[in-house]
C-alpha cells in the first residue's frame, strides 16, 4: 500500500457514480442530466439499495463495462483497486452514494469527514487508530498482493496461455484461492471493528453531541476543519490506513446494518480492469469528476458490438450468478451483524466472521471465474473489425500510469507466483 493517499480521495465518489450511470438507461452514448443539487437524503436513499445493486439491469451493465476493460486492457491496469474495497462491512460506500450534496464524487469527500471525525476525537482515541494502521499495514499490503495470481491466471486464459494437461481455469481452485484472500479480508475487519468500536463505546456526551451535528448522507452538514493529522509523523502507508478509519468509524457510528450489508454493482468480480479503466484519468487530479453515465454507455455500446452468440456468453451471466450474488447480500448481513457487536460491548463471534469470510471468497470467486471463461471465450471469437471498434471506446493519454498498482499506486512489475495450480495443474 504505497503512496495511494492522493487517489484515495478522488476514489470517494467512483462507486457513487457508477451506481448512478447503472440506475438511468444510457442515452445514445451522451452524458446524463444530473438531479437537482439539493436533493434531500431521504431521496437518494430511495434511489440506491442492496436491491437495486443486485438488479439484473445494474449487473449486467457492470459486466459488461468490466468485459470491455478486460478485452481492452492488460495485466497492469487490471490490477487497480480502490482501497476501500478492503473489509467494507462499515457503511462507507452507502453513505456516500445516498449523500444529498451529492458529494461523494468529490475529491474532498473522504478526507473532510476523516477530518471531522478525527477533530472529535482525543490523542488517546487518535492514537488507537494509529495503532492500528501500524498493526494492519502489512496485511492490507498482502491482500493487494495476493489478487495478482488471480489477475495473471485470467489473463493467461484469455490469451490461450493454458498449461499442458488442463481444458481451462480449474472453478474450485479458483473459488479455494479466493476463499484465502476473503479469509484474511475478514481478519482485517474484525480488527478494525474491535478497535472502532471499542473507541465508539468510549465517546463522551460532549462527542456524541459533536457527531450530531455531521448528519450520514448529508455532507453539507460538514464544516471545513483543518488537518488533524502530521504526516511527517507516520509512515504514507499507516497516514492513508488512519484517514480511511476515520471516515469508516464516522459511517458506522452514524448509519446502521443496512449500510453495512450495502455494496455498489461493481464490488464483486474486481480483476478485470473496470477500476483501472475509469479512475486513472482521475490519478493526480484536483476537483476531477469521473461520467455518471460511463459505465451503462459503455457497457450497451460493447454488448451492441457482439455478435448473438457472443452477447448470449455475457448475458448468461446474470442467470448464472443469480444463487451467488444472493448468497453474497445473505453473507455479508451475517458478517456485518457480527462486526456490530463490537459497538454494544459483546463478544463477535471471531470464528463465525473468518467462514462466513471464506464462503464469501468462494461465491466472489466463483462469480469471477465465470466471468472470466465468459470474457476469454468471447475474446478469442473477435473478428479483427470487433477489435478495433472495441479499442476505439477506450480512451487512453500516455500521460496516464499504466500499472501495474498496489491498490491505486504504480508499481514495478511484481513477482507472480505460478498460476498453473488455478487451472487444476499441480
Amino acid at each position: 500500500m504505497r503512496r495511494i493517499a492522493t487517489v484515495m480521495t478522488l476514489l470517494a465518489g467512483l462507486s457513487t457514480m457508477t451506481a448512478m450511470a447503472q440506475d438511468r438507461p444510457p442515452q445514445g452514448g451522451a452524458p446524463q442530466d444530473r438531479p437537482p443539487r439539493e436533493r434531500r437524503p431521504q431521496d437518494n436513499a430511495k434511489r440506491y439499495s442492496i436491491e437495486q445493486a443486485t438488479s439484473d439491469k445494474a449487473q449486467l451493465n457492470t459486466i459488461a463495462f468490466d468485459g470491455l476493460a478486460f478485452l481492452t486492457g492488460d495485466f497492469g491496469m487490471d490490477t487497480f483497486l480502490p482501497p476501500g474495497k478492503v473489509c467494507d462491512y462499515f457503511g462507507f460506500q452507502y453513505m456516500r452514494d445516498i449523500d444529498a450534496k451529492e458529494g461523494g464524487h468529490n475529491t474532498s469527500f473522504l478526507t473532510q469527514i476523516a477530518n471531522n471525525m478525527l477533530a472529535i476525537l482525543d490523542d488517546s482515541q487518535k492514537a488507537q487508530l494509529l495503532a492500528l494502521g501500524q498493526a494492519q499495514g502489512h496485511d492490507i499490503e498482502r491482500f493487494a498482493e495476493m489478487r495478482f495470481p488471480l489477475i495473471k491466471a485470467f489473463r493467461r486464459n484469455l490469451e490461450g496461455d493454458i498449461p499442458a494437461g488442463s481444458k481451462g481455469l480449474n472453478r474450485d481452485a479458483v473459488m479455494k484461492y479466493s476463499a484465502d484472500l476473503y479469509e484474511l479480508d475478514g481478519r482485517l475487519g474484525i480488527q478494525r471493528a474491535k478497535v472502532m468500536g471499542g473507541i465508539i463505546r468510549g465517546l463522551s456526551d460532549q462527542q456524541k453531541a459533536a457527531l450530531a451535528k455531521l448528519k450520514f448522507g448529508d455532507s453539507r452538514t460538514w464544516p471545513d476543519v483543518p488537518e488533524q493529522l502530521d504526516r511527517r509523523s507516520m509512515s504514507h502507508e499507516v497516514d492513508v490506513a488512519v484517514m480511511t478509519y476515520a471516515s469508516e468509524m464516522f459511517a458506522w457510528y452514524a448509519g446502521s446494518l443496512e449500510a453495512d450489508i450495502y455494496f455498489c454493482p461493481e464490488r464483486h468480480g474486481m480483476y478485470f480492469g473496470g477500476f483501472g479503466m475509469k479512475t486513472a484519468p482521475a490519478m493526480g487530479k484536483q476537483n476531477y469528476s469521473i461520467s455518471t453515465a460511463l459505465t451503462g454507455n459503455s457497457g450497451e455500446a460493447f454488448l451492441a458490438t457482439l455478435t448473438d452468440a457472443q452477447r448470449k456468453q455475457i448475458t448468461s451471466l446474470i442467470d448464472l450468478q443469480r444463487k451467488d450474488l444472493t448468497e453474497i447480500v445473505k453473507t455479508r448481513r451475517e458478517i456485518a451483524t457480527e462486526l456490530r457487536r463490537f459497538q454494544k460491548g459483546e463478544s463477535a463471534d471471531q470464528a463465525k466472521v473468518l467462514s462466513l469470510s471464506r464462503r464469501y471468497g468462494e461465491l466472489d470467486g466463483e462469480m469471477a471465474y465465470l466471468y472470466a471463461t465468459a470474457f476469454g471465450n468471447v475474446g478469442k471469437t473477435l473478428t479483427a473489425q470487433q477489435k478495433q471498434t472495441l479499442a476505439s471506446m477506450r480512451k487512453v493519454d500516455p500521460s496516464e500510469p499504466t500499472g501495474p498498482f498496489l491498490y491505486s499506486d504504480p508499481i514495478d512489475m511484481p513477482e507472480i507466483a505460478k498460476t498453473d495450480s488455478l487451472f487444476g495443474v499441480q
